[in-house]
């Protein structure tokens, strides 16, 4: 039987297990799956495979159904904690990580024990626009654009818990998106404040998502009267978007929670 080395990391609940890449191999979707069970393994949002070098990483994700993601915000963050902690970095550092969406480079703010609060440069929103989508017999308009990841964000009062369970998982897996789609639903508060609610691709519910707040933070200062400088509040907790001429600046913490072995 064999032992996969795993940290367990969340940002405001939004969970990663992070295992090396070199000590996986196989069916790694089928390895995901069983990983995030949240009663039969660790229980995760998604698998974060890795590979360590100075003062940073390379990682894929997988996400909890065993699907592929190119990005998640939050599980950056939690592999830059990953780094700090057993590179032993000070604040000031900065770790990059290698992703499939490409080279990000996060600057660690502070670090309080397990937790590690990040300045995470995102890079640019690409193709941002607005669209009317035919769903669950109405139209709804929403902000479409990337993160690094796709993005459907719905701009106006957030919706109950009914509407929220019907229209997340119909918009996520919508004919418009044939390889799926995140989706928010984002209510702009004042200038600098939103609140929004996610369905992650993949994944379902989450209490928090980096590239959903930094996608709902566009959305918001593009077609919702926002300031380019907001908190976006989500269920699990508060992270500051600044969207800037050279790019996206995603600010918030990520803590190490669980450090074992996963018996395969």
């Amino acid at each position: 039987m064999a032992a996969v080395p795993v940290v367990k990391a969340h940002a405001y609940g939004n969970d990663f297990v992070c295992a090396p890449a070199a000590e996986t191999g196989g069916d790694l979707p089928s390895l995901a799956r069983a990983i995030c069970h949240r009663h039969h393994g660790i229980g995760a949002d998604g698998l974060l495979l890795y590979m360590s070098h100075d003062r940073g990483a390379s990682m894929r994700l997988l996400n909890a159904d065993g699907s592929r993601s190119e990005l998640s915000g939050n599980g950056l963050r939690c592999l830059a904690a990953l780094v700090a902690r057993s590179q032993n970095l000070p604040a000031g550092e900065t770790v990059t990580i290698e992703t499939d969406a490409g080279t990000k480079v996060l600057e660690l703010l502070a670090r309080d024990r397990e937790r590690y609060t990040f300045r995470a440069a995102m890079g640019q929103p690409t193709n941002l626009r607005q669209s009317s989508i035919a769903v669950l017999g109405e139209q709804v308009t929403a902000s479409l654009l990337e993160v690094g990841n796709p993005q459907c964000v719905v701009l106006g009062p957030l919706p109950d818990q009914d509407r929220f369970n019907r229209l997340g998982p119909a918009l996520s897996t919508h004919p418009m998106f044939p390889a799926g789609t995140n989706v928010e639903f984002a209510e702009v508060v004042s200038a600098d404040r939103v609140r929004i609610l996610i369905w992650e691709r993949g994944v379902g519910p989450t209490t928090s998502s980096g590239t959903g707040s930094s996608a709902s933070a566009v959305a918001a200062a593009a077609h919702g009267g926002a300031a380019r400088s907001v908190d976006v509040v989500a269920p699990g907790g508060t992270q500051r978007v600044e969207w800037r001429e050279d790019g996206v600046y995603l600010t918030g913490w990520a803590e190490v929670v669980l450090e074992g072995h996963w018996l395969s």
